[in-house]
């Protein structure tokens, strides 16, 4: 498996496997489908603020996974904090796509001068629980009921990895 930047003939594959988690998982909250053409501006925002989107090519070069991170709250305080986001392709869920795209996000967070990831995860998703906290990511606050999808009322679990070394920003 290769972890490599995404580029614009990634995103038909990043579409499929965002719509999949969308129809039937809880990995994302939103009822609607994308097409390409919201990815694309997606992608390039990720660009402009140059965020990573990584993909996970198979032996044959398909995209299996994709991870990004990205401003978690809007305000100057905190630039410090990403949140992280990977999505796996459903056939190949379990079997380490998650792990080594979110270890490469953790790797390129650091380079990027990031103090804190923060990952939002349904507290339901024990899979995705258990990826974050075998990186080091600990549950650090859960939010009950502040979802909706699926007929039911969804908890919210946020975990945190703060990440060690690095210079503190000066003020």
């Amino acid at each position: 498996m290769n972890i490599e930047e995404a580029t614009d003939a990634s995103l038909p594959a990043i579409t499929a496997i965002y719509n999949d988690a969308v129809l039937h998982t809880t990995a994302v909250w939103n009822a609607s489908r994308v097409d390409e053409a919201d990815r694309a501006v997606w992608l390039a925002e990720h660009r402009t603020a140059g965020h990573p989107v990584l993909v996970a090519l198979d032996d044959d070069r398909e995209v299996v996974g994709y991870a990004t991170f990205g401003t978690w709250r809007a305000w100057e305080g905190f630039r410090f904090t990403a949140e992280v986001s990977v999505y796996v392709r459903g056939n190949q869920r379990g079997q380490g796509v998650g792990e080594n795209l979110l270890r490469e996000l953790v790797s390129r967070a650091r380079e990027a001068g990031m103090h804190v990831l923060v990952a939002g995860v349904e507290a339901g998703n024990a899979a995705s629980i258990r990826l974050h906290e075998k990186l080091g990511f600990r549950e650090v606050g859960r939010f009950p009921q502040v979802g909706w999808k699926f007929g039911r009322w969804l908890d919210l679990s946020f975990l945190q990895l703060t990440l060690e070394g690095g210079t503190p920003p000066s003020s």
